[in-house]
């Protein structure tokens, strides 16, 4: 992100990186399974024989405990035909009509899917048996402009387990976060177009990683279901939550859109014609082997495509349920997002759980709470390592003048160098091998590019040693150009931004149809 922004820098007002959409699901685990269920039961002196009854009865309990605040707020409660119907634009229409800033807006309701109990009928054992089973049941949404979070739904089912679901905006939430300490800003809709103080926007957003979710949560799963604590209390239980999905958005805003007008088309054009499968998955944090191929075990799908919306041009890239996308937002704002849906792919460095004696390691990460941060980590290095990439595309240089500074003789130390020639399969594999994406962040060594150039293992010292003095060679003659740099005190080797923008143009042009070349200069 470093490079684009200081590219740019004379154009660009302000960024921000923190949540968009945050789905947070809450579950009673000790009701999760059948085993607690009927642990339950029990508490309560239920047999299964009045299973029905006794549920019916909590369902109704807590319907009117939920729907009593619309009541004394004097807000509508809409029942609503179809579950497919956009709840959001049915209560943000409710709330403009009735100027509500504060508060419950309304209440929806919906009969949908859902996961609960039902007892099953043995003949063969002659016994009832509690089992899982999919079933529908009315499901209530409440939406309203919560004093910490601003403009938000949760919902609740009202049928065994209880199970909940809460969607806020990171945008949203630094909103109030702003008008507390009096931080001017300008908004459309979920997006920044000007911070007062962007670093201070900043600090708020870092805030909100920092929050102590549990209370903040159980607190919106109280107002779903008021009676919760009287309902269970001989069978004291408490909410799990977990992160459903997370999206997690970097801001870069221009002065104006005519800039990030000029800039954008070609971005999307980039995008779509020179990052590879491979590379989506470097951004998305997956591992590559040393010969850039997709790992034979991996059996997902990996998809990039562009979508016009009603907000800017959206270019998107997807590896399984998660993605990384990039579109610009009320036309002055360049946004890159990483989606999180599976925590699969990702790692976390903690304590395996029930073993707190045992050292931390790198595991798994949950989706419970707990790896939130994590989460956030994993997503800004995503937005990183995607505007890093791009971060080249959008210079002006005409072609010509870019091949030229390369494609003659030069002096380097003292020594010539041959021109560079890349249309030649040679010089386009080593321009192709050193602007990869695991190379963007942290460079390259010899070894890196001796391991891409000469795949297998060399027959003796003398081949090894005569595979790294051709990589010495390789990378003097790319310095000679200009196109890549050493790090100092280091073995390492990063492309220059003249080398960058040569390389990226290059590829971008081989990779690109005549149609889309055509399409572009018009």
């Amino acid at each position: 992100m470093k490079s684009f922004v200081s590219k740019h820098a004379k154009n660009v007002i302000g960024t921000l990186s923190g949540f968009d959409r945050l789905v947070f699901r809450g579950s009673l685990r000790s009701l999760s399974y059948v085993g607690g269920m009927k642990s339950y039961l029990y508490s309560a002196g239920v047999l299964l024989k009045d299973f029905a009854q006794h549920v019916e009865t909590a369902s109704k309990r807590l319907k009117e405990s939920s729907l009593e605040s619309a009541q004394l707020a004097s807000r509508p409660v809409e029942y609503l035909q179809s579950s497919g119907t956009n709840k959001e634009e049915v209560a943000k229409k409710i709330a403009e009509a009735d100027r509500i800033k504060n508060g419950l807006i309304c209440i929806l309701t919906s009969v949908e899917q859902c996961k609960s109990y039902d007892i099953f009928r043995n003949r063969e054992k002659k016994l009832l048996e509690l089992v899982p089973r999919q079933r529908k049941c009315l499901h209530i949404y409440h939406y309203l402009y919560h004093p910490t979070f601003g403009f938000m739904n949760a919902r609740i089912q009202t049928w065994f387990p209880f199970n909940v679901q809460i969607c806020i905006n990171g945008r949203e939430w630094l909103s109030r976060q702003m008008d507390e300490v009096g931080l001017g800003y300008q908004r459309k809709e979920n997006c920044f177009t000007w911070l007062e103080d962007s670093a201070k926007a900043q600090q708020l957003m870092a805030q909100q990683v920092r929050s102590y979710w549990p209370t903040l949560l159980d607190g919106v799963s109280r107002m779903l279901n008021p009676i919760h604590s009287e309902m269970f209390t001989n069978f004291p239980v408490e909410y799990y939550w977990s992160t459903f999905q997370s999206e997690w958005a970097t801001d870069i805003m221009f002065r104006n859109a005519e800039t990030l007008g000029q800039i954008y088309p070609r971005i999307v054009q980039h995008g779509l014609t020179t990052f590879s499968s491979p590379d989506v998955m470097r951004f998305l944090g997956r591992k590559i082997s040393a010969k850039g191929r997709i790992p034979p075990a991996f059996r997902g799908e990996v998809v990039s495509d562009v979508k016009e919306r009603p907000e800017g041009v959206r270019i998107k890239h997807r590896v399984g349920g998660n993605s990384v996308k990039l579109y610009d937002k009320q036309g002055s704002v360049l946004r890159a997002e990483t989606t999180i849906n599976n925590v699969q792919d990702f790692k976390v460095f903690r304590h395996t759980e029930g073993k707190p004696e045992k050292g931390r390691e790198w595991l798994p990460m949950r989706k419970g709470i707990a790896d939130l941060y994590r989460r956030t980590e994993v997503s800004q290095a995503a937005n990183d390592r995607y505007l890093e990439a791009i971060s080249s595309v959008e210079d002006s240089t005409k072609l010509s003048q870019l091949v030229d500074q390369i494609c003659h003789p030069t002096q380097w130390q003292g020594r010539r160098s041959r021109a560079l020639n890349p249309h030649a399969p040679d010089d386009s594999f080593l321009l192709e091998i050193v602007s990869r994406g695991e190379f963007t962040l942290n460079g390259f060594r010899n070894r890196d590019i001796k391991t891409l150039l000469f795949p297998g293992e060399s027959a003796s010292a003398k081949e090894t040693r005569r595979r790294s003095s051709a990589v010495t060679r390789k990378l003097r003659f790319l310095r000679a150009h200009g196109l890549i740099k050493k790090v100092p005190k280091t073995h390492r080797y990063l492309l220059t931004d003249k080398g960058r923008t040569i390389i990226t143009t290059l590829l971008t042009v081989r990779n690109a149809s005549a149609k889309s070349l055509m399409k572009l200069a018009a």
